[in-house]
């Protein structure tokens, strides 16, 4: 059996805490599936699919039963301005591979703002100083907490980090995520409407719809066909609207 050192390794229902499934989020049918059958991770996991469809959704309850706070952080972190996170982490279970770490970090996009200025009452008391988060442009404080927060092993979870980044500022983040997982010790979970993110080198995308989950190549998603379309000839979608 081969012996991984990244995080976890599956992802399923707690059979202690069954979900009802006919509560929100499991109508979802890409969260009835992971309920149903569960759901085998590899070192990188890419979740894209359309509004709704489920992929905040899911990496959030993977943060939240990893151990990380449902606003963004660390496995120490206790951020919390308003709670809306589902009751989907109450019902899972991670199954960790063996000896590996259990460092992490969330980003998410929709939090951030609160999470810096949390960062800024809660300063570190180990290592240099805080960065001025607040001081920087969207981008640059997601691309800035990137580098100085994802290092080492750890599973680093994004929940649509493209929504502040340029194409440059993706290709910078896909370079900090290739570098994190080059030593196979650490994780990636991610969520994108992004064909750049999504083509993360050697991660396994999941698209979510009304079929559930599907494994699918970068070059067949629906995304990155989409775009190619519109960009080929943006005139033939703008005349609709």
């Amino acid at each position: 059996m081969t012996l991984h050192r990244y995080p976890v390794r599956r992802l399923e229902e707690d059979p202690a805490h069954p979900l009802d499934r006919g509560l929100w989020p499991a109508v979802l049918p890409a969260v009835a599936q992971v309920l149903d059958r569960g759901l085998d991770l590899g070192p990188a996991t890419i979740l894209v699919g359309e509004n709704g469809s489920g992929k905040s959704t899911l990496v959030e309850a993977a943060a939240l039963a990893y151990g990380l706070s449902a606003e963004g952080g660390s496995t120490g972190a206790r951020h919390t301005t308003r709670s809306t996170e589902s009751i989907l982490a109450d019902h899972l279970k991670l199954v960790r591979n063996a000896g590996a770490t259990r460092r992490g970090y969330f980003l998410r996009a929709e939090t951030m703002h609160g999470f810096f200025t949390y960062l800024e009452e809660n300063p570190r008391t180990v290592g240099p100083p805080d960065l001025g988060f607040h001081d920087m442009s969207h981008g640059e404080s997601f691309l800035a907490l990137t580098a100085d927060r994802f290092r080492g092993r750890g599973l680093w979870v994004l929940d649509e980090p493209e929504s502040a980044l340029s194409f440059s500022g993706c290709l910078s983040l896909l370079s900090v995520l290739k570098g994190l997982l080059a030593d196979g010790r650490s994780q990636v979970i991610m969520s994108t409407h992004s064909p750049l993110l999504a083509a993360l080198p050697n991660a396994e995308i999941l698209e979510l719809g009304s079929w559930g989950l599907r494994h699918r190549d970068w070059e067949d998603l629906d995304l990155v066909s989409n775009w190619r379309s519109f960009l080929g000839s943006p005139q033939r979608y703008l005349r609709h609207l």
